[in-house]
């Protein structure tokens, strides 16, 4: 199963039919994708499932309905086991963007976090999850792929937000203090602190 967000509520991709409680059911074969995205944004729908038979086969046919933006971010460590986070848009992230022309993934998650927070000395230590949001850019709806890396940085400096990317501040947050940050982030952004067992 694949969990996108749409405005922070998920779509579930599932290849099981469960019984209908509080959310609505949807063929993703025959969805409207367009419509249904309109209607999370709109708040008319809080929580859907797309179903479709073949689990190999639901995101290749998302990605037929709209299109894809492909990102890389980074889930960066300090030797102090403090995690680097950024803050825009009224809400605390982590840094990421989108993949250049003919570039690498991990390279593109290494320079991210390096032109949105001055952090360097980066080393990538292992491969996360991808996490799927759908966004609205220019009257157009897109879903973005971000593929996260776990990374170690042995930067000293003081870190410096990216201004023409609208960040406002950026931050090692102690183990102690992400749980306070991630009541102001995004639903995606929790979905990796879980997997690094940082929030329970």
């Amino acid at each position: 199963m694949y969990k996108v967000f749409v405005n922070d509520k998920p779509l579930f991709l599932t290849n099981e039919i469960s019984k209908e409680t509080d959310f609505q059911l949807f063929l993703l074969e025959s969805i409207d994708i367009e419509q249904l995205i309109v209607k999370i944004f709109q708040n008319k729908i809080q929580k859907a499932y797309l179903y479709h038979p073949d689990e190999k086969e639901i995101m290749k046919t998302l990605k037929a309905k709209i299109p894809v933006n492909k990102a890389g971010g980074g889930f960066v460590y300090n030797k102090n086991g403090e995690v680097l986070f950024i803050f825009r848009n009224g809400k605390w992230d982590l840094p990421k963007g989108g993949i250049e022309k003919g570039e690498e993934i991990e390279a593109t998650a290494m320079r991210e976090v390096e032109e949105e927070t001055g952090v360097n000395e980066l080393t990538i230590t292992k491969k996360l999850q991808k996490t799927y949001h759908i966004f609205r850019r220019n009257g157009k709806y897109k879903l973005k792929i971000t593929h996260w890396f776990e990374m170690q940085s042995t930067f000293e400096g003081i870190p410096q937000g990216q201004l023409e990317e609208g960040i406002e501040k950026v931050a090692w947050l102690k183990p102690s203090e992400i749980p306070e940050a991630l009541k102001n982030s995004y639903e995606n952004i929790k979905l990796l602190f879980e997997e690094e067992h940082l929030l329970k």
